[in-house]
């Protein structure tokens, strides 16, 4: 129970990764908050989750900051405070740098960047007001990492995550906040199958050669799990990781070593 009575807000935690940690968050005794975009997919993860009333459902857009500051004050005014943020909302998309369009840009950047720096912002000031710290989570990538020719502003918007955790990190560990990051690798998720969709498009593959493929070239042997993601999440949001500042941890069968 290393997150016993701990609030804990996971944003985009109605479905992959964020629904894997808030179900561990669970059985580490934590109560949860699953703020998601997408109403009907928060009520299927709280009623999925059958954490009763420590499992609490908000919708929340992240590219809205009145959206981001109701919920804030929600989770403080029900639970009394915000001990863990995972912000792991995220959008993907990808085409041929010579074809990315503005909308696309925008849609990645407000999501991916702006959108989990202003609600870090609003959480991290809920937490000095408490003067109690917390711990936050930036859920990067490994295309954070390295470009990808594809994948141009998907990476720049992670790589912007991992300077961002990086920069929060040092300025808010005063207030005993801790702001860490997970760069996921290849996973598992429905959204993959959008991706394989899209790299079949653009590199005139079949369905599934390109999922197969990336999954295989994983040292460990497979594409990662959304639940490959919870110890390390546990592990960051626990009193385990309280000298760990600014870091962004590879949580990826073996893809990327830094």
């Amino acid at each position: 129970m290393k997150l016993n009575d701990r609030v804990a807000v996971i944003t985009g935690g109605a479905r992959g990764i964020g629904l894997a940690i808030a179900e561990r968050y669970l059985a580490e005794g934590a109560r949860v908050v699953v703020a998601d975009i997408d109403a009907a997919a928060i009520d299927a993860a709280v009623a999925a989750l059958d954490g009763g009333e420590r499992v609490r459902g908000i919708r929340l857009d992240v590219c809205d900051r009145a959206s981001i500051d109701a919920m804030v004050e929600e989770v403080v005014g029900h639970f009394g405070g915000i001990d863990i943020l995972v912000n792991n909302a995220a959008v993907f998309d990808m085409a041929p740098v010579l074809e990315v369009t503005e909308a696309s840009y925008d849609r990645q950047f407000a999501v991916n960047v702006k959108g989990a720096f202003f609600t870090l912002q609003a959480v991290a000031q809920a937490m000095v007001d408490r003067g109690r710290g917390g711990k936050i989570i930036n859920m990067a990538s490994q295309a954070g990492r390295r470009g990808e020719p594809l994948v141009s502003m998907y990476c720049a918007s992670k790589s912007a995550m991992i300077s961002l955790t990086q920069s929060c990190g040092l300025a808010l560990i005063e207030h005993s906040i801790n702001v860490n990051g997970i760069a996921p690798g290849v996973v598992d998720t429905p959204m993959w199958d959008e991706v394989d969709a899209l790299f079949a498009r653009y590199e005139q593959r079949p369905l599934g050669e390109k999922k197969r493929l990336v999954g295989e070239a994983v040292p460990y042997g497979r594409m990662g799990r959304p639940e490959d993601h919870a110890g390390a999440a546990v592990f960051l949001a626990s009193d385990d990781s309280d000298y760990v500042v600014a870091q962004t941890l590879n949580v990826d069968g073996g893809n990327w070593m830094s």
